[in-house]
């Protein structure tokens, strides 16, 4: 399994970025793709997952009202449009695919190499 991460960098506080997750090796509908990123405490927080067989969403806190996810299986893809980014967005991006099923409550054991996000204010 791959997952590769695009479409980072740096943004104005308020500005908006897309990332991208590319999935491959995988039958992408079997899986859920998550975003994920590191947090004070703990070792990462799910900023927002998609069931890629049903399209069912979790969000994390950070997300719910300014972030939202989609997903396309004719390309394999994943994506996390985030809107009015703050300052405390930044950090690196990663996403993960689970290793059983297609329900964001699982296991996700396969993840992208990460990717940067820099809000400035």
């Amino acid at each position: 399994v791959q997952l590769v991460e695009s479409g980072g960098g740096l943004v104005q506080a308020g500005g908006s970025l897309r990332l991208s997750c590319a999935a491959s090796g995988l039958t992408f509908a079997d899986h859920a793709i998550g975003w994920f990123r590191p947090a004070p405490g703990t070792e990462r927080e799910g900023v927002l997952c998609i069931s890629n067989s049903d399209g069912s969403t979790l969000y994390g806190d950070a997300a719910k009202g300014r972030f939202t996810i989609s997903s396309d299986s004719a390309t394999n893809t994943v994506s996390l449009q985030m809107n009015s980014l703050k300052p405390e967005d930044t950090a690196v991006y990663y996403c993960a695919a689970t290793l059983i099923g297609s329900s964001c409550g699982g296991a996700f054991s396969s993840w992208g190499q990460g990717i940067q996000v820099t809000v400035s204010s």
